[in-house]
Order: C-alpha cells, then structure tokens, then sequence
C-alpha cells in the first residue's frame, strides 16, 4: 500500500466508470433537498402549534437545521447540481442559516482537502482535537465553535481578512458576503423585535443550539484518530452507519471516498465505494460507537502520559 493509493483506485477507473461517478443531476440533489426542508417544515410546524412534546421536536429541528451544513459542504463542492446557480443558491440558504458564509467556507474547506489530516496546514486542525473527558464534552457544547463562527463573520465583515486559506483575489468578495449575512441577521432581528416574536429562538437559535452536538459528534468521526498521512485512505474515515444518517449527511459518512474522489455527486458515493472499500484503512462501525471508543482511547492515553 502506498501513500498515495487512493489516486491509483481512481485512475484505475474505466472511462464508462468515471463518467457514471461523475454525473451530476439536479433531480437528485433536489430530491434530496426537498425531503430535508419539508422535515425541517414539518418540525417547525409542531413547535409553532406547541404541538404535544414540541419541546423534543426542538431537538430533531436542531438535528435537521445543525446538518445543512452538510447540503453547505456538497454545494461550496458544486456537485449536488447539475446547474451552477442551484448550488450556489442552496449554498446561500444554508450558509444563512449555520452561519457560515459560503465562498470564506469553500476556501477553507478546499485548504482541508489540499492538506487533510496535515498537522499546520490543515485549517480544520486550528483547533486541537479533545484529548480528555472535559474537552471532549467542550467541543460537544459547541460553544467554541459558535464564538469561531460568529467572530468569523463579524472580522471578515470588518476586514482585511487574514486567513491564509482565503486568496487575496477573493478577500472582497468574501467581505462583502460577510457584510451581506449580518445584515440579512440584522434584519430579522429587526422584524422579531418590531413583531414581540420569539419564533426565530424556538424554530432557529435554540434548536441550533441543542442540536450542535449531535454534528459535532459525528463530525469529530471523519478524520480524528486517523493517520497523518497522504493516503486519503488512512487519513479519513468511512462510518458504516444507517440509511437515514446517510440521507441526513447527503452520504458524507462515506468520507474516505469523498475525500478520494471530491468530485464525486453524493448520490454517486455508494456506488465508488464499491471501488474502495477493500483498501480503506480507517472505518467505523457506527456514529456512538466511534464517539465511546474515542473517549476511551483518549482517557487511555491521557493515563499512559
């Protein structure tokens, strides 16, 4: 096995092969799209109506609205669609509503792939991955990753940017975007005060709140614990988990072979796994069981140092 083995899978691909993978499609990405916010719509209607036990539907709303974040990362990818302005719209709806301005988090996310896993260099690992019992049950809370995301927004509004990852070309456009999502937040703030509203805490803020660490938890699942290596294969991990976590994630728990082959739909990752399975070297059996064996290796380690 070599560093690099995951380019030699996908250029073993036949040509029939890799058109097959490629193919992007908008009735696929819709469809996906459309199951999600109609559960998102059916969640807000029962906490709207304080329906019998809306307090739970907070939780799976949080769940639902935490994991558009996963529609976000397919669209800075621009394969969910066929058609341009579909991700990018769909991209812009998403970003809104996880904080996340799009264009600054394609320029990190691409700096993640270019360096996945890579110690310095990796902007995902700015952030030290938690190490004990305490830090662990931090970064579940979310409240470091909150205060990153709305600082973010509030400097890079602000500007100069000084991310590395964001290139000088794209510093005003991603400024500007900044400046474009706090207004749109100012806005609805605005109409929620003027209307003596709290739907936005109990149908956005709160649910986005309690619902951050069930993302957090199977975020932390892609690459902690794996390799510090080029091979896509050892560096990342593919969890083997239920079809509705599947459809929740746009099928991002096959990670290792979304990191081999990014431009691969999500659709189309099930079938490239039938490519790679037999190689992968870092998998899961499951979103709890990665989180408890984590913790417990961690404490391990934690008693051995």
């Amino acid at each position: 096995m070599t560093a690099l083995e995951h380019r030699g899978v996908v250029g073993g691909l036949t040509t029939t092969e890799r058109s097959a993978l490629l193919a992007r499609s908008n009735a696929a990405g819709l469809q996906q799209f459309l199951v999600h916010v109609g559960a998102v719509a059916v969640t807000t209607t029962l906490i709207i109506e304080r329906a019998p036990f809306w307090p739970a539907a907070m939780v799976v709303q949080g769940v639902l609205l935490n994991f558009l974040f996963t529609t976000l990362h397919e669209t800075v990818h621009r394969t969910p669609f066929a058609t341009r302005w579909l991700n990018d719209l769909v991209g812009q709806v998403c970003g809104l509503v996880v904080l996340l301005g799009p264009r600054h988090f394609r320029h990190f996310h691409m700096a993640h792939h270019r360096y996945t896993n890579e110690p310095g260099k990796d902007p995902e690992l700015a952030e030290p991955r938690p190490a004990t019992r305490a830090q662990y049950l931090m970064y579940l809370s979310g409240i470091a990753d909150w205060w990153w995301r709305i600082t973010t927004l509030v400097s890079t509004a602000a500007g100069p940017n000084d991310h590395d990852f964001v290139p000088e070309r794209s510093k005003a456009t991603v400024r500007r975007e900044a400046q474009l999502s706090l207004l749109a937040y100012a806005a609805l703030g605005a109409v929620s005060v003027g209307a003596s509203s709290t739907v936005l805490l109990t149908t956005w803020i709160v649910p986005l709140v309690l619902g951050g660490p069930f993302l957090r938890g199977y975020l932390l699942a892609e690459h902690a614990g794996c390799a510090h290596t080029d091979s896509m294969f050892a560096n990342t991990r593919t969890t083997y988990t239920n079809a509705v976590v599947r459809r929740l994630a746009w099928n991002m728990p096959f990670h290792v072979e979304h990191h081999a082959f990014p431009a691969v739909p999500f659709h189309q990752l099930p079938a490239f796994h039938e490519h790679t399975q037999r190689h992968l070297a870092c998998t899961e059996n499951g979103y709890v069981r990665f989180n408890r064996n984590y913790l417990r290796s961690q404490m391990a380690e934690a008693v051995k140092s």
